[in-house]
């Protein structure tokens, strides 16, 4: 379970005109979404993200360090990015993320800046106590402290968790927060499996038989989600549908892993390193290039679930979400 809060601006704000041409792929799309991992460790190993027998991590070195993460974001930022969200492994555990977070809010242009976390060490300060516990109280220190929107993604996993469906959405009855069920994906080491997936139909069927007043609510065009409220619920419910109705036409997401190889799709296994060139010294116009190049390689849409399952890409913990 991964809380997630973002602070500033609504999604609904008017896009910048001046985007790059960089950013833009030849499909059209405008992509205004950079996802910073700022590291591969976390400190739980939850089966969706983390293979059984571990990964290998990269050496520190080969890391991107505080000034280069400050350095790409500022240049994605400059050309027309208005939304960051920092990911891991687990964000939270890399020493200089109050800093990091700091020089990023202060990027001329930058609209949002969010995070997704597990919850863990988010407020260090508690007394040690079980995970599960220190998970909800950051929540609800989240809330507390005015974050909106806090999401709470669940991965649903036939036979794992798919019981529990609907006890996330009762915790919306009386938390202002918005519960996102994902559909299981495949990336590797996590064992994959059709038979694991539980569709959003069926997932959505569940809540309609056990809750009532269940409405579509208006999506952004460029929302992974399919968005609900609950008549009575200070909350919401939505819905990611990666595998069974996906969302590619509104795609405006980037990413930029911890090593520094830069991704434009999720399900691709196609990388870029932007770190290499930015160690030589090559100058901020040749990265643009680089980034250019690859965007524009973007493919329509990603394939269907079974190729998906057979497409070497790594494992959830390398890329971040």
């Amino acid at each position: 379970m991964y809380s997630t809060s973002c602070e500033k601006v609504s999604e609904d704000a008017p896009k910048d005109k001046s985007v790059s041409d960089m950013l833009v792929d030849t499909f059209g799309r405008l992509h205004t979404y950079l996802r910073i991992s700022l590291t591969e460790r976390c400190n739980l190993r939850c089966q969706y993200c983390m293979p059984a027998e571990g990964v290998e991590l990269t050496r520190s070195p080969h890391l991107l360090s505080q000034n280069e993460i400050i350095h790409l974001a500022n240049l994605f930022v400059s050309s027309g990015v208005d939304k960051i969200r920092l990911t891991g492994g687990e964000p939270t555990i890399r020493k200089d993320i109050e800093e990091i977070c700091l020089r990023l809010s202060t990027l001329k242009g930058l609209k949002t800046l969010a995070m997704t976390t597990n919850g863990i060490t988010l407020a260090r300060k508690l007394p040690k106590r079980r995970g599960h516990e220190r998970v909800i109280e950051s929540i609800n220190a989240a809330i507390d402290l005015g974050y909106n929107p806090v999401k709470v993604n669940c991965v649903v996993m036939r036979g794992f968790n798919d019981d529990e469906i609907c006890d996330f959405v009762e915790w919306t009855r009386e938390k202002p927060i918005n519960v996102r069920f994902i559909e299981f994906m495949p990336f590797d080491g996590n064992v994959w499996n059709v038979k694991k997936l539980v569709p959003y139909s069926e997932m959505l069927d569940r809540v309609v038989k056990r809750f009532t007043g269940l409405k579509r609510i208006q999506d952004h065009p460029t929302d992974t989600a399919k968005n609900f409220s609950i008549d009575g619920h200070r909350g919401t419910v939505s819905f990611i549908t990666s595998m069974t109705e996906h969302f590619c036409a509104g795609c405006n997401r980037l990413r930029l892993l911890a090593d520094g190889n830069f991704k434009v799709c999720l399900f691709g296994p196609s990388e870029v390193s932007l770190r290499d060139p930015l160690r030589r010294g090559v100058d901020d116009n040749e990265l643009k290039e680089i980034i250019g190049a690859a965007v524009k390689r973007k493919k329509a849409s990603h394939a269907g679930m079974f190729d998906i399952a057979k497409t070497p890409n790594r494992p959830m913990i390398h890329i971040g979400g």
